[in-house]
């Protein structure tokens, strides 16, 4: 099994910053895509960011040139700094993974998440 486990979230003024992390932990062949997601009150899911092991990455049209996404393949850690922060990012902020592992003698596969962190702007 393999755990993602958040951390870094909190209470910040609008204009402030935030840098969460997530690593990833268990029986892991390697990951493909981490990205972090986020969920306010009463909307969808939404993708913030994404970074394939390569390092190519994408972001929601909202957060960019405030946010970076980067990770540390050794340490199968995603972080994700959040800058110039707005009452409008205030969310759950999700980790994901794409985690390849033997199964069955073949490799696949599978998607993991995170607990969730909140993030909340507000003066």
């Amino acid at each position: 099994q393999v755990q993602l486990v958040e951390s870094g979230g909190g209470l910040v003024q609008p204009g402030g910053s935030l840098r969460l992390s997530c690593a990833a932990s268990g029986s892991i062949f390697s990951i493909n895509a981490m990205g972090w997601y986020r969920q306010a009150p009463g909307k969808e899911r939404e993708l913030v960011a994404a970074i394939t092991s390569g390092g190519s990455t994408n972001y929601a049209d909202s957060v960019k040139d405030r946010f970076t996404i980067s990770r540390d393949n050794a340490k199968n850690t995603v972080y994700l700094q959040m800058n110039s922060l707005k009452p409008e990012d205030t969310a759950v902020y999700y980790c994901n993974a794409e985690v390849r592992n033997w199964r069955l003698a073949k490799l696949i596969d599978e998607s993991y998440w995170g607990q969730g962190t909140q993030v909340t702007v507000s003066s």
